[in-house]
């Protein structure tokens, strides 16, 4: 189970020319209109430049042409006169070269100046007939009918892509809530799994759904609002979706950040209209992930508060305030930081419930794989409980991504099912990261990198307290060189001080196996020495397991940061104090790095070889640690994963390099190198 979980997912409804997948398509109206005003345009200036059809001539050369008896008789000589106009045209047909052929020509004349014009034509038999071009209308409207159209065009142009962008100039307060609607949405309980606690917590919002008399009957209300809290990838936007689906009713879907814009007052305007679409088709729920992008603490802010994220709380406080159950209107909100919210949006009479969707256990695990199980093949060896066990502390995001990589990687190996080889090396991978064999490691480092681990691998088993082991490699894995797993045997929600004092000693094994060996360290146990010293530091400020400090808190602690509010709180205690928590922090790390070099100077044999193992095996299972311990060598070799026929061979690097480590997640022990 996952938030992404990859089911039909609420889509707005396409605008404009969208095709099936989602690009826009060539827009052929624009274009045709485009064409006509082009036209009109092109028509008009033909319309009104006569030089385009008829020849303009000089009175000289229509004299001459007259003379010589050019003029073509069989055609009309005509004398227009235009409204307003001061000249005349003499129009006709002629030709002005005696082997050219004749031609429409037009020729400007001032009656005034030239008196004699009719008494010249009359001695060359020549009669131009008057004629008056009044259709002053006719030219008005061809010379404003191309700019019309222009206009026209790009009106609609711009509508176009106002509409194929979904957000007109006039609709930045619209919400944007995606609706799903009741065909649409095929997900139900039975497709949730590993939270069966808040499951039956949301069996009651469904219930007032399907039935709301039942709950009015007797003058009970269901909770306005429902927050679910929990870790990313628990299943919180598959459980609100699953709701809305066995409610069989709309389902309103949007995020935070949506609320939020450039332009001030906007995301008050969009809860208020999310509210009146909620309204419009109650019953209905109404999603709203990632609820801290708007609901964050007031007045917390580095240098104020923000305005426009403010007035959008403020809106979404009033509304949920305002509006009343029995409407069938209810809100379901998601995050995984409800220490940021508000105060006044968790209040009676909002939020009225929280559920926690928390990490699922064993059984959970084993239902989630199943789920996602059914959309794969798998072997019929396969037993997906064993997996479970071997997952503690995956969530539902994570055991599906678990399941879709060995399905890629026996793809890769051209099996027809999936094996359980594929689904640990899938594990492995999820959790520590993809194998790097490519990574150039020089024999003097692979050295040193084999004695660290095995210093990890060998005092994990001399400890009484530790997980058990599950493996130890020298292949470089993510951030890490090396690295060493263990794998609890059940579910922890707690950890004892032993515990914690064997890991403390387990961490520090890879450092003292280098001072042992070679008289020198590197900086390859960095996230060992992270490890070790926030677990002191915890066991001395948080978990009271300090005889000297005693059962006292010092500091706030939280698990997650939240600047705008711990930059301004001060130390709870004083700098004498303060001296005492850094002794104390420091005695345990020293204390438990003498134990881890005593074990393994005594064990100097059995860690030598654990890494010749390493560096022949590279990989090793936690049995083939115990046989060396118990024999001095491996009884049973490991056997190498089969290689794709298709792969190239690894590169080289030209260098090599050092990478960093990180901490491993909580719910897994172990130690990188």
């Amino acid at each position: 189970m996952s938030d992404s979980d990859p089911r039909n997912s609420p889509e707005r409804p396409r605008s404009g020319n969208q095709g099936n997948g989602g690009d826009p398509q060539f827009n052929w109206r624009a274009l045709l209109l485009l064409a006509m005003a082009a036209a009109l345009i092109g028509g008009a200036f033909m319309y009104r430049s006569p030089g385009g059809t008829i020849l303009e001539v000089p009175y000289s050369k229509f004299h001459k042409a007259v003379e010589n008896n050019w003029v073509d008789r069989t055609k009309p000589l005509e004398l227009v006169s235009e409204a307003g106009a001061i000249n005349e045209h003499i129009q006709g047909w002629a030709k002005f070269e005696e082997t050219a052929p004749s031609e429409h020509f037009r020729t400007q004349v001032n009656l005034q100046y030239n008196s004699n014009l009719r008494d010249f034509l009359q001695e060359h038999e020549l009669e131009a007939n008057p004629r008056a071009d009044t259709n002053v209308m006719a030219s008005t409207v061809m010379g404003f009918l191309p700019v019309a159209m222009f206009l026209l065009v790009l009106y609609f142009l711009f509508r176009q892509q106002i509409r194929s962008a979904g957000r007109g100039a006039l609709s930045f307060g619209k919400s944007k809530a995606r609706v799903m609607s009741r065909d649409k949405n095929k997900v139900t309980f039975k497709d949730v799994a590993g939270v069966e606690e808040a499951k039956d917590e949301l069996q009651e919002i469904v219930e007032f759904l399907r039935d709301p008399k039942r709950f009015q009957k007797l003058g009970g209300h269901i909770p306005k609002g429902v927050l679910m809290v929990g870790s990313p990838g628990t299943g919180k936007t598959l459980l609100a979706r699953a709701i809305a689906g066995e409610a069989d009713v709309p389902f309103f879907s949007i995020s935070g950040s949506d609320f939020v814009e450039m332009f001030v007052g906007v995301g008050a305007s969009r809860v208020r209209d999310m509210f009146e679409q909620g309204k419009k088709n109650a019953p209905c729920l109404i999603f709203i992930d990632e609820i801290d992008a708007v609901g964050r603490h007031r007045g917390h802010g580095m240098g104020g508060g923000h305005d426009e994220r403010e007035q959008t709380l403020n809106a979404l406080l009033v509304e949920m305030d305002g509006f009343d159950t029995q409407e069938g209107v209810i809100i379901i909100a998601a995050t995984n930081r409800p220490d940021v919210l508000d105060p006044a949006l968790l209040r009676p009479g909002r939020f009225d419930r929280q559920v926690t969707v928390s990490l699922p256990d064993v059984k959970g695990r084993e239902e989630i794989l199943r789920v996602h199980a059914k959309k794969v093949k798998l072997a019929e060896d396969v037993d997906l409980a064993v997996i479970a066990r071997g997952t503690p502390g995956y969530s539902g995001a994570e055991l599906a991504n678990v399941i879709n990589e060995a399905a890629l990687l026996a793809a890769r190996r051209g099996l027809k099912g999936i094996t359980k080889q594929e689904l640990e090396e899938a594990r492995d991978k999820v959790r520590w990261g993809k194998e790097r064999r490519s990574l150039a490691m020089s024999d003097k480092e692979k050295e040193n990198t084999a004695y660290h681990e095995a210093g990890h691998a060998l005092l994990g088993l001399l400890l009484k307290h530790t997980d058990p082991l599950h493996k130890v490699t020298i292949i470089p894995r993510g951030p890490s060189l090396g690295s060493t797993m263990y794998l609890p045997l059940e579910d922890k929600y707690t950890q004892r001080k032993n515990e914690l004092l064997d890991r403390l000693v387990m961490i520090m094994g890879g450092r003292v196996a280098e001072e042992i060996v070679f008289g020198d360290v590197t900086n390859g146990a960095r996230g060992d020495i992270n490890q070790a010293t926030d677990i002191a530091r915890r066991m001395v400020c948080e978990w009271g397991m300090s005889d000297k400090m005693g059962m006292v808190e010092y500091g706030e602690h939280q698990e997650h940061v939240f600047l705008g509010r711990d930059i301004s709180r001060s130390r709870n205690y004083s700098e004498a104090t303060a001296q005492q928590i850094d002794h104390e922090v420091h005695g345990l790390c020293d204390h438990a790095y003498q134990q881890a070099k005593e074990m393994l100077t005594a064990r100097r044999e059995t860690l030598e070889a654990i890494a010749k193992a390493l560096l022949e095996y590279e990989t090793l299972d936690g049995s083939h640690i115990r046989e060396i311990m118990d024999t001095g060598n491996v009884q049973n070799p490991p056997v190498p994963p089969p290689r794709p026929s298709n792969q190239p061979p690894p590169l080289r690097s030209a260098r090599s390099e050092t990478p960093e480590v990180t901490d491993l997640p909580p719910g897994l022990s172990g130690a990188t190198a």
